[in-house]
């Protein structure tokens, strides 16, 4: 069986700042297009049976800097929608709302077309996309890679291991970093976490 490996989206002013960015479609910064670049040696000289990006510009350019090619967008690997919590940080919100907490409170509506997601509404797309990478998995033809999102990213780490969407909130992860999920004894496991050059 092949590995599932997770690449998140080099930094963003947004990210640098630790504002909210989902539909929001920042360029990488300089120093996220070489985070992007220094993922090359972590991720060449494997054999993908599939690559898959969030179609928003930070995760292509991303993935095109990273060296992966043949990759093909898919909007399940979107990034949780904060709805009216967009481009605003979590101090911020703490002002008006002590003790928030995005994996069990929400978010609110944000503008039209972005009414925020809820960890429930984040899980069924990660099971989504479970499910269409877990036949290139099974097969044995090689990884599977997917170049996404902090928040989305965590989120299908825990239903990969079983767990519920607010799971997600026991993993840290960091711009520019390769994570491995594998298998041990038929069973998902982390074999490597926020993998850094």
């Amino acid at each position: 069986m092949g590995d599932l490996l997770l690449v998140r989206h080099g930094e963003t002013e947004w990210s640098r700042s630790g504002q909210h960015t989902s539909w929001t479609d920042l360029p990488l910064t300089g120093h996220g297009e070489e985070q992007a670049k220094s993922l090359v040696p972590l991720l060449t000289g494997r054999t993908y049976a599939l690559a898959l990006a969030s179609p928003l510009g930070r995760a292509i350019r991303t993935a095109e800097l990273a060296g992966l090619s043949g990759v093909v967008p898919d909007p399940d690997l979107h990034e949780w929608d904060y709805g009216g919590y967009e481009g605003v940080t979590t101090a911020d919100i703490h002002r008006s709302r002590p003790g928030w907490d995005l994996w069990t409170d929400g978010v609110p509506p944000g503008r039209d077309g972005h009414p925020g997601e809820s960890p429930q509404d984040i899980g069924a797309r990660a099971d989504r996309v479970l499910a269409r990478v877990g036949p290139a998995l099974a097969e044995d033809a090689g990884d599977v890679v997917l170049v996404a999102h902090a928040h989305f990213l965590r989120v299908l780490t825990a239903r990969r291991l079983g767990l519920p969407p607010a799971g997600g909130r026991l993993f840290q992860l960091a711009t520019g970093t390769v994570s491995r999920l594998s298998t041990e004894h038929g069973r998902p496991v982390i074999a490597e976490w926020n993998r850094q050059p």
